[in-house]
């Protein structure tokens, strides 16, 4: 099972914008929210999504990333990477 990290940018997007994107990704399997080794749930920054324990390829999350990017209607950067570890500093969600 693999792990991906998606990072969308949309550009001249409105708060509005990135509410559809969420809800778009979220569709799609992806998640605003990581957990750490002590089960905490943390807010990932906007924009950026995780699809943990996943049977895709990391070609298929990222179509579906540019897919949910789409679904905005607005033009966009976007970048997917498989992980396996990593270190972050965010806000807990209690």
């Amino acid at each position: 099972m693999a792990n991906y990290l998606a990072r969308v940018e949309l550009h001249k997007a409105t708060s509005d914008d990135y509410e559809i994107l969420h809800e778009a990704m979220r569709k799609r399997g992806f998640a605003r929210f990581i957990f750490s080794a002590q089960n905490k749930k943390y807010r990932l920054p906007t924009g950026t999504y995780v699809a943990s324990g996943s049977s895709w390829t990391l070609q298929q999350a990222y179509d579906f990333a540019v897919a949910g990017a789409a679904d905005t209607g607005k033009s966009s950067w976007v970048i997917v990477v498989d992980w396996q570890n990593g270190q972050f500093s965010l806000e807990e969600v209690k």
